[in-house]
């Protein structure tokens, strides 16, 4: 529950988020007469502002605290950064992190109210009904979140009703689901479309299927049945829906599972989170893996479910090894310490806008960032060589 004071009396109402975050302990009232200074100075002290304007400024307001957060230091304040050592790849990582989590904190503070069945009380407030019901299910009581999840939960919406084309699919649409990462970076799946198949597979396990994108492709290239995994039930749903729309789910077997389902496959793929940290949202979870769990037991767990001539495909980024959170040697160590062995390795340059942003902190790495497809089968007894 959230609790306020407003017109001389206490108020208690359910708290939504996504994120898992606490209520605020202080909530004060804001509307439009709120100006933009004070709305960001209250925020960045931890007063959440509970808002009975107009909806469109609200939005305004959001808007409107991002650039304060997000303007340049000033002059004197630059001349202290140029004064100190530049930070590592690592050190500017945890940098970026941190900016980023007091950045959603902060913009977290501007708190919407909800009537029953996901209506919001304000004037021009857009009709949500549908996005909400998509992410919380049927709901008969009020409840208040922040403005910026409920942003979140409106893209989400229109990202699943217009879908995302996938060249690999011929340009027929993934559909994503809030929580579920969007396969908008392309080159991943590309890799999975245009990699040799093993002779004799006739069966693959897709290992974290998420939106289901690389199961269809799978299923597409003619291998006669799939199991697509995910320990997630949002993945899951999101999954089958896609599948279903896509006509190859007479191929595919949806199954949860936190990795590996029962038996053997002649293929095997798995697009691991490529960067070993902790996430801070759910849709995170697909980017971010706490000290490289699945990585670790996708690698450890795949000779036991490989067929003795099938192969392995896991797609990693080499972002986490530019940013010194990983090195290739660990990778190597960890393929050789399975019972693994590298056949060959394909590889992609990412073509996201931030790879040529220079004011993005992490430049330099997203940069030279390359995204690798490693194919992998049961070692020989000698240590792997990387292609």
């Amino acid at each position: 529950m959230i609790s306020w004071r407003e017109d001389g009396r206490d108020q208690r109402v359910r708290w939504r988020s996504e994120s898992g975050a606490p209520p605020p302990r202080r909530v004060t009232i804001a509307d439009d007469e709120t100006r933009a200074d004070d709305a960001y100075r209250l925020a960045c002290e931890g007063t959440a502002l509970l808002w009975r304007g107009d909806f469109q400024n609200a939005r305004q307001l959001l808007n409107a605290m991002a650039r304060r957060i997000d303007r340049p230091p000033t002059a004197a304040r630059q001349r202290r950064r140029q004064r100190k050592a530049e930070p590592s790849q690592v050190q500017a990582f945890h940098l970026y992190r941190q900016a980023r989590a007091q950045r959603a904190r902060t913009l977290a503070m501007l708190l919407i109210p909800f009537d029953p069945g996901h209506v919001i009380p304000l004037r021009r407030a857009p009709d949500v009904q549908d996005a909400c019901t998509q992410v919380y299910g049927p709901d008969d009581q009020p409840y208040i979140t922040s403005l910026r999840e409920l942003l979140g939960l409106i893209g989400a919406h229109e990202w699943r009703e217009k879908g995302v084309p996938i060249p690999a699919l011929g340009n027929d649409r993934i559909h994503p689901h809030y929580g579920v990462f969007s396969p908008v970076r392309g080159e991943y799946v590309d890799l999975v479309a245009e990699a040799p198949l093993p002779p004799a597979a006739t069966s693959a396990f897709d290992i974290g299927t998420g939106t289901g994108v690389l199961a269809a492709v799978l299923a597409r290239r003619g291998m006669e049945r799939v199991v697509a995994t995910d320990h997630d039930p949002r993945a899951l749903a999101c999954a089958q829906e896609n599948l279903n729309r896509l006509n190859v789910a007479n191929r595919v077997d949806v199954v949860q599972a936190d990795l590996f389902p029962e038996g053997r496959a002649g293929l095997i793929v798995c697009n691991p989170p490529w960067i070993p940290a902790k996430p801070s949202s759910p849709l995170e979870h697909a980017v971010y893996d706490p000290g490289g769990r699945l990585l670790n037991g996708f690698l450890n767990g795949l000779a036991d479910h490989l067929e003795p001539d099938g192969e392995g495909w896991l797609i990693l980024s080499d972002l986490a090894e530019l940013l010194g959170l990983r090195t290739r040697d660990d990778l190597l160590a960890l393929i050789e310490t399975s019972g693994l062995e590298v056949t060959g390795r394909l590889d992609t340059k990412p073509a996201h806008p931030r790879a040529a942003d220079p004011d993005d902190p992490l430049h330099a790495a997203r940069a030279a960032e390359t995204t690798s497809l490693w194919r992998l089968r049961h070692g020989s007894g000698g240590r792997s060589q990387a292609l």
